[in-house]
């Protein structure tokens, strides 16, 4: 069964990793479809920052254009851990979209 979302914006923060670090994903949404995508960044540490940073903007042009339900990001930019905050975060905005009925 697939679920439906609802159309608008949505953000959420997903944590990862030790720290914990932790990035806040806004994505757009239209008829289920990614339409934009925004990654900010938190981290304070240099080395965190700048994977952070690299897959912010790798990002849009991995989920923008794909269905919400099929977006599942993996290592991107050279950033192992970002990803399972980018994911957790797209949990959580999935749940907000949810229509019921």
């Amino acid at each position: 069964m697939r679920t439906a979302y609802a159309d608008g914006t949505y953000t959420a923060t997903g944590q990862y990793g030790n720290a914990p670090s932790f990035i806040t994903v806004t994505v757009t949404l239209h008829a289920g479809v990614i339409t934009s995508a925004d990654v900010k960044t938190h981290a304070t540490n240099p080395t965190s920052l700048d994977y952070q940073r690299r897959f912010a903007a790798a990002v849009p042009a991995v989920v923008v254009g794909k269905p919400i339900e099929q977006v599942k990001v993996d290592r991107l930019a050279g950033s192992s851990g970002t990803p399972e905050g980018f994911n957790a975060a797209l949990e959580q905005i999935k749940k907000q979209a949810a229509k019921s009925g």
